[in-house]
């Protein structure tokens, strides 16, 4: 049995992206305080490294390092790091936030200079970080130099990791270096702060760990003899999973598989360490594709879907163990969805890990189906969606008329009201934690979809444009409290 789901709780999923201004400033601060009044007691959000162009969360330039769109400016220019017509002119669009967080960097860096107090808080920083910030800085800037080249096609030298290449580019690129060192600076101080709101609310931070990293990341570069590389550091054979329901083609992911063997002689080392990084920053953690870490779909590198690979077994049993031998626990969350055996099914128990229940898979016209209510179970997290589904409005709304007929019958229901019958239905599960999507609070369609799975165009844009009206935050404090899911002192009031 699970050891950290305590009681029944519920929670909203909403990546920081979503909020209105998606970054880390008052509307965050604002949405946990909303989140707290309404009788939720966890946010769930997307990985918060730094993405690539496309915007994808799980697809990031360091399994580390924090997302530096997510900083709030505003701090900058409250710190002096920053001019006030610079902040307005990234804010409006006249200037990229990426040269605005350059000249706050500067500013920074200047300051840092002349305060003995700041210096010594940056030298703490980077001292408690080095062991990835330094490989980090020195691939954000050399990716900068390089106009954003993948590794794999800089010169053979930084390629290599040459020693005397990269003592170069720590001189030559110092600018970069720093910037990049600033950013993070700023990102693990705003989140901390807003970590320390969190659990002043009350509010569990539930966060995200890809399985997997991007091909194109510090991680990789530093890393290489981990990871499905050739010579040149191309991948010869690339992570994805066969067609299941999500794809019908499969999807092709393009991350480099690991090398087990080689992690497992070092202890698991790497792996320790970014779960022990992540969870400095939150509560609980889903890790994404669990099924991975038992068995995992090897795709051969030329292969442009997922149809063709061959299934492999992972050591998943010896690196759970190694983690909870440095950690004492495991507040862990496993993405077992699409085609799970029951290997993964037992693996996920042995530890105690709850397993996710998506409302949206249950009505198949099966009553054994294991995503129906009836079929739940208390060790587990139930959801109307996930980021990869479509909204519960947009999902219902495209169904055939006697699947739609079906849904409102077992839910008791009438069209004119959905989503929020599915909301109660999730509320009501025996599941200790129900999570919410943001966008069927909102009673949202199609329109604010935020992922499609096995596609590259339209992701991880939507944004809402202005706080939840309080009509919708009473709505769920009533029904978590009907449902018994309000931390206690909020039930008594």
């Amino acid at each position: 049995m699970c050891k950290w789901i305590d009681r029944r709780r519920a929670g909203v999923l909403l990546h920081i992206t979503s909020l209105p201004g998606g970054v880390l400033g008052e509307e965050a601060y604002r949405f946990i305080d909303a989140l707290a009044d309404a009788g939720f007691s966890v946010w769930q959000f997307l990985p918060i490294g730094p993405t690539h162009g496309h915007g994808s969360p799980y697809e990031t330039l360091s399994t580390f390092a924090g997302n530096p769109e997510l900083i709030n400016l505003r701090e900058c220019v409250v710190c002096g790091w920053l001019a006030e017509k610079d902040y307005d002119a990234a804010a409006a669009g006249a200037m990229t936030p990426e040269v605005a967080r350059t000249r706050a960097a500067l500013g920074f860096w200047t300051e840092a200079r002349h305060n003995a107090e700041l210096a010594e808080d940056v030298g703490r920083f980077r001292k408690e970080h080095t062991d990835w910030l330094d490989d980090y800085a020195l691939f954000a800037a050399l990716k900068q130099a390089h106009n954003g080249l993948p590794w794999w096609l800089w010169p053979k030298a930084l390629r290599d990791r040459h020693p005397d290449a990269l003592n170069e580019a720590r001189h030559t690129l110092l600018a970069g270096i720093h910037r990049a060192i600033f950013e993070q600076y700023m990102f693990i101080r705003q989140w901390q702060a807003l970590k320390t709101h969190a659990e002043a609310r009350g509010i569990l931070l539930f966060g995200d760990l890809p399985i997997y990293v991007a091909h194109d990341s510090a991680d990789v570069w530093v890393n290489r003899h981990l990871f499905t590389l050739d010579d040149k550091g191309c991948c010869f054979e690339v992570a994805g999973v066969p067609p299941d329901y999500f794809s019908v083609t499969g999807q092709r992911w393009g991350n480099p598989l690991y090398h087990w063997q080689a992690m497992q002689a070092d202890g698991f080392c790497w792996w320790l360490k970014r779960i022990e990084v992540q969870l400095e920053r939150m509560h609980l953690m889903r890790i994404d594709h669990f099924r991975g870490l038992e068995s995992y779909w090897a795709i051969p590198g030329d292969m442009q879907d997922g149809c063709v690979g061959e299934w492999r077994p992972a050591p998943g049993e010896e690196l759970l163990k190694a983690v909870k031998a440095r950690l004492g626990r495991l507040p862990f969350i496993a993405e077992d969805l699409g085609m799970i055996t029951d290997k993964v099914h037992r693996l996920r128990r042995r530890f105690g890990i709850p397993g996710m229940k998506v409302l949206q898979f249950a009505f198949d016209d099966n009553a054994d189906n294991p995503y129906l209510p009836h079929n739940h179970e208390p060790d587990s997290v139930v959801y109307t969606g996930t980021h990869d589904n479509d909204t519960t409005l947009g999902w219902f709304r495209q169904l055939p008329e006697d699947r739609r007929e079906y849904i409102l019958d077992y839910l008791d229901a009438s069209a004119d009201d959905m989503p929020w019958p599915l909301i109660c239905c999730a509320l009501d599960s025996v599941a200790k934690l129900a999570i919410i999507p943001m966008q069927d609070l909102l009673e949202l369609g199609s329109e604010a979809r935020l992922n499609t799975p096995g596609t590259v165009d339209g992701n991880w844009t939507w944004r809402m444009q202005q706080p939840a009206p309080a009509d919708v935050w009473a709505r769920a404090r009533h029904l978590n409290h009907l449902y018994g899911r309000c931390p206690a002192e909020t039930q008594a009031s």
